[in-house]
């Protein structure tokens, strides 16, 4: 069985047609600073014209609890994925107020980083390169046993794709970088690395 997919870092609404053709289960909006920055506005606007059937993950850095709220009442995110220092209580208290799932992304730099969470409230854990958002992959080997579904993320692009899914077994890949050309989104690199994965795995 193939692993969920997502794109992340859409921002202009192509991106969004693109996305609406290949049909990966998720795509992310970055509210982080980053050069994928949205607003909630424009986030709100994309949304609009998004699939029914791919989730929209809103993507933060220690954002403030009160954005992250409004943004899931507003309807503009599905799922709540947190890349900062968010502690188990922050977890706790986004999920009990939102009723929404949340992603915790896990900087994998040594070998127990990952064993750190295991016990974590997050709905699923997000494994990346340190800093994430880098286009970088990390050493897959130190992931080590897991009993959690999570998200491989970290410089996945159609040369490694394969070989990181076949060693990792992920429940989702998370893909944003490796599916752009010139900073930008490309539809015909989405639309060919969803269709290989769900073929070739």
């Amino acid at each position: 069985m193939y692993p969920k997919i997502k794109i992340c870092g859409l921002t202009r609404p192509c991106d969004i047609d693109a996305v609406n053709s290949a049909k990966p289960d998720y795509i992310g909006f970055v509210f982080a600073e980053s050069r994928l920055k949205l607003s909630a506005f424009q986030a709100e606007e994309l949304r609009k014209h998004l699939s029914r059937d791919i989730i929209p993950v809103g993507v933060f850095v220690n954002e403030p609890m009160d954005n992250i709220i409004s943004l899931v009442q507003s309807g503009i995110i599905d799922i709540v994925q947190l890349h900062g220092d968010e502690t188990e209580q922050y977890i706790e208290k986004v999920k009990s107020i939102t009723n929404k799932p949340v992603i915790k992304a896990v900087a994998v730099n040594k070998t127990g980083d990952v064993q750190k969470w295991e016990n974590s409230c997050a709905d699923y854990l997000l494994f990346d390169s340190k800093g994430g958002g880098t286009g970088r992959i990390f050493d897959w080997d130190l992931i080590g046993e897991t009993q959690r579904e999570y998200f491989l993320a970290g410089g996945l692009n159609a040369e490694n794709i394969d070989s990181a899914i076949k060693r990792t077994n992920p429940f989702a890949v998370d893909m944003s970088s490796g599916v752009e050309t010139n900073g930008f989104k490309d539809e015909e690199k989405i639309k060919a690395i969803v269709s290989r994965i769900r073929n070739n795995t």
